[in-house]
């Protein structure tokens, strides 16, 4: 979150909304609900405790090497007519969609295009 967080202006300049779900409790192990209040992100967050979205999304992980119950990082950039452009999704918890990415995949977006 913090990459997208230093970025924010990238995505408004783009015309582009960040909303960051989280596959965990709002009080479980790592406190999501109080690092939420802590950083005042710029974008909204999901606390997806019940692992609705990530599971309706198709990236809920329930064991991996590195996961148990959780959601793959994913990245999914949606048009402004709903549609799903771009997808992005780690094969593992450590590895996140590269900002540079990110941008491209929103510009195309933009213009029609799908990545």
């Amino acid at each position: 979150m913090t990459q997208f967080e230093s970025a924010y202006q990238e995505f408004t300049k783009r015309n582009a909304s960040v909303v960051f779900i989280a596959g965990q409790k709002i009080d479980g192990l790592f406190k999501g609900k109080e690092h939420v209040h802590k950083r005042k992100y710029p974008f909204p967050i999901l606390l997806d405790e019940q692992r609705e979205v990530t599971r309706a999304y198709g990236v809920y992980q329930a064991v991996g090497i590195d996961t148990i119950n959780l959601a793959r990082r994913s990245l999914f950039v949606v048009g402004s007519k709903g549609e799903i452009c771009s997808i992005a999704v780690s094969p593992h918890q450590r590895e996140a969609p590269q900002l540079q990415d990110v941008l491209a995949a929103i510009e195309s977006c933009s213009k029609g295009g799908l990545t």
